[in-house]
């Protein structure tokens, strides 16, 4: 079994960034949603993104972001990848010199294979439950909906935190899972114990 890459979400502070690191996370995601409680400009983003290490990928989220409003991202934050959260299409992912991966939105009726075969492009998926807005809201979803082989990399949200990620590896078998609010002490805040816990969590399962 490979490793399961993990991904910390929604960092606006400088500790919180460290915590990540220093725990092992593999990825940061800073989030460009300005609706969001973890939103960040640029400027604090290209701040935080500094603090990155060498191979830990530094991530931006957008929700239906207009192509001049990712740019303006990419010209003050050095992004390596690139994560479109809302209703885009294909196209709408593509042309900014950076890979990308798309989330959807898990529920019942959703048809994971031919979601995937439509952004063929992408560097893997993202499932995420479905709520309203966007974003998982701390909730899981019903994994059984995954089906056991799918064409891209699958990355596992939505609801995960250190007691049940385990788990969720063990019956989902990602490439990676991705966390914000189970990590967190309020929203947009992360707790360094728990961004420990989670990882501990995550290296129990190949255990």
């Amino acid at each position: 079994m490979h490793r399961t890459r993990i991904k910390i979400c929604g960092l606006t502070r400088e500790d919180d960034v460290r915590a990540a690191v220093n725990a092992g996370a593999d990825a940061i995601g800073f989030v460009f949603y300005p609706p969001s409680p973890r939103y960040v400009t640029p400027a604090r983003a290209a701040v935080l993104a500094r603090l990155l290490p060498p191979f830990v990928t530094a991530v931006g989220l957008f929700v239906n972001p207009s192509r001049e409003e990712v740019a303006r991202v990419l010209d003050a934050v050095p992004l390596q990848l690139l994560q479109f959260h809302g209703d885009e299409m294909e196209p709408d992912c593509l042309g900014y010199g950076l890979p990308y991966i798309k989330a959807a939105r898990m529920r019942q009726g959703i048809d994971l294979l031919k979601y995937a075969a439509s952004f063929a492009s992408a560097q893997g998926l993202l499932l995420d439950a479905f709520v309203e807005g966007y974003g998982g809201g701390g909730e899981t979803f019903d994994w059984s909906l995954i089906p056991s082989v799918l064409p891209l990399p699958l990355i596992l949200s939505g609801g995960l935190h250190a007691g049940n990620v385990a788990e969720a590896i063990r019956r989902v078998r990602p490439w990676a899972v991705d966390v914000s609010s189970g990590v967190e002490a309020a929203k947009g805040i992360k707790d360094a114990a728990r961004i420990t816990e989670f990882v501990a969590g995550v290296q129990n399962a190949h255990g």
